[in-house]
């Protein structure tokens, strides 16, 4: 009998497998004849929103739309989002995320056992679908419109105190350099005297000081991943209108925290848009930064952030 119940047991079990796999057989090609609903919004709704909700409470992983908003980036290609998705739901890997934060947070999302076809539905309609707004807390990171704690505070206060100083000792000498030859005596300034200035303003905070860009004109001033991740999110929250608020990390000893760096009408001068710029500036740009990325910019955008660690 017990023979009996266990075999029993076994084909059901089989059995359910084998319904739950048969239950993704192109759903998105079932759509109603006549509907104007995309078949992607019904299977986000049955397979993502119960780890994804937009609903406040206890949520297993990043609301769908913090997800959208990250690979929504640059004027991307549908093709291009579909690929991206794609590539990390089939095999998810911490050097394939772009949302640190949700993974620091929630753990790396686990493999779901889909289809292409599927994923590939959910990501097209992922790409052009208005979501609904997320409600509560819980985002993805600390100091990104969350309660902090206290300690969190005292290291975003720590952390915005030396941003703004070495950002005025770098300021008051480029304003120097400016006034004294223009443009092209406050490139030459940079190019020398930037790095050692901040080395000194490290000394006295005793902090590790970076200004890093995803769009950077020294090569020592690249951001790594996790930076580029953080300067997507500040140009989300500008490109929004919201006052992009300090992002901190604490990690113990190696405290993190991370601050935009947002262009004026004196940044223009150096990193404008080339045809509104002076030639003799472009030449000299050239010559002192021949793989130059860092032009092409306009007023309160974001050209890079703030990477300091606070010992």
């Amino acid at each position: 009998m017990k023979r009996f119940i266990l075999l029993l047991s076994l084909i059901i079990l089989v059995a359910s497998c084998k319904d739950k796999k048969d239950s993704y057989k192109e759903p998105e090609l079932i759509a109603k004849a006549g509907s104007q609903e995309h078949p992607g919004k019904a299977l986000m709704e049955k397979h993502c929103y119960a780890c994804h909700s937009p609903e406040s409470g206890i949520r297993l992983g990043p609301p769908m739309s913090m997800v959208q908003m990250h690979y929504l980036m640059d004027d991307i290609t549908r093709e291009d989002f579909i690929a991206d998705i794609m590539n990390f739901v089939k095999e998810p890997t911490e050097e394939k995320a772009r949302m640190y934060g949700a993974i620091r947070n929630f753990g790396l999302m686990p493999y779901q056992d889909f289809p292409d076809s599927v994923i590939r539905q959910l990501a097209d309609y992922l790409y052009e679908a208005e979501l609904p707004e997320m409600q509560g807390g819980g985002m993805h990171g600390r100091g990104m419109g969350m309660g902090q704690n206290a300690q969190e505070n005292t290291l975003a206060k720590t952390g915005m105190e030396i941003a703004q100083a070495t950002q005025q000792q770098l300021g008051k000498n480029l304003k120097k350099a400016l006034k004294e030859g223009g443009p092209l005596h406050a490139l030459e300034f940079c190019n020398v005297e930037a790095i050692p200035l901040t080395a000194q303003m490290e000394k006295e905070h005793n902090a590790v000081i970076k200004r890093v860009s995803d769009k950077n004109r020294n090569p020592a001033n690249a951001a790594n991943k996790e930076e580029k991740y953080y300067i997507t999110h500040f140009k989300q929250a500008i490109r929004n209108g919201r006052e992009p608020a300090p992002v901190v990390i604490p990690k113990g000893e190696k405290n993190k925290f991370y601050y935009p760096i947002v262009t004026n009408k004196m940044c223009l001068q150096c990193h404008g848009k080339p045809e509104e710029m002076k030639p003799e500036v472009l030449q000299k740009i050239k010559e002192l930064y021949p793989e130059d990325r860092a032009l092409g910019y306009s007023e309160n955008e974001v050209r890079g952030i703030w990477s300091i660690k606070l010992e």
